[in-house]
């Protein structure tokens, strides 16, 4: 099975640790966060993996090739000239995609309990183009969903935007969910590809396509979660890895 792990962030919130380093060499229990999700993917089947690559790229690049590549095929796609945000990221890489089955999509900075395998097998269920990981946690950004868990739109609850290609969507009869980083798509998406510039947002992307295709909301039991953004999250990531 084929993945793609989204290494490429600037890391700000990680300053001054990523001044030197990038996210994803960040050591969380004597490890980088990208060996915790290499590490996670593999346990899970993924043997295929493709690596984004922006910020001291090198050292991402000269870490997987001194550990073999972990014992599987990883490629990397190079945004060293510039970021393309999470949908233009997709789309470089598109090309690693080309057996016709879905993948995973997983930020480098997300840890998590969710059984990967499970997701995978959940998608392929469905019958929708994307199944995306979200969670009742509180943040301000939400993922509208409808009663069958289908995407129907976006909120910003702070500045009160709302973005849907429905016309005056009521958010408060839909449910409000909370975005992972994790998600599965078909390659059949790429069709959609073509309507966008080279530089774009995923959220505006599947915003942009849910009164067409099915995009599936999927919310794991017992979800334990952490974003490793910023330097206060460190020691809870130590301490959900021990």
């Amino acid at each position: 099975m084929k993945a793609i792990i989204f290494a490429a962030g600037l890391g700000t919130r990680l300053k001054p640790i990523t001044d030197t380093m990038p996210k994803a060499m960040v050591p969380i229990a004597g490890k980088p966060l990208l060996w915790h999700t290499i590490q996670k993917l593999k346990a899970s089947s993924f043997d295929e993996i493709i690596i984004n690559v922006h910020h001291f790229a090198d050292q991402i690049i000269d870490y997987v090739k001194a550990n073999n590549s972990f014992g599987i095929r990883i490629e990397f796609s190079d945004e060293r000239e510039k970021l393309l945000d999470t949908g233009g990221g997709i789309k470089k890489a598109s090309w690693f995609f080309d057996d016709n089955k879905p993948f995973l999509i997983h930020n480098v900075d997300i840890l998590s309990n969710i059984d990967l395998r499970n997701l995978y097998e959940i998608h392929t269920q469905n019958n929708s183009i994307a199944t995306l990981v979200v969670s009742e946690r509180e943040t301000s950004r939400y993922f509208l969903f409808n009663e069958n868990n289908h995407l129907v739109g976006w909120i910003n609850e702070k500045t009160g935007e709302i973005k849907s290609p429905y016309s005056n969507l009521d958010s408060s009869i839909y449910r409000k969910l909370a975005f992972s980083g994790i998600h599965i798509i078909h390659p059949q998406i790429f069709s959609y590809f073509n309507l966008f510039p080279d530089k774009f947002s995923i959220v505006d992307f599947y915003l942009s396509i849910c009164d067409k295709e099915k995009i599936h909301g999927y919310i794991p039991k017992s979800l334990q979660l952490i974003d490793v953004g910023k330097i206060t999250s460190i020691t809870e990531a130590e301490n959900f890895i021990k």
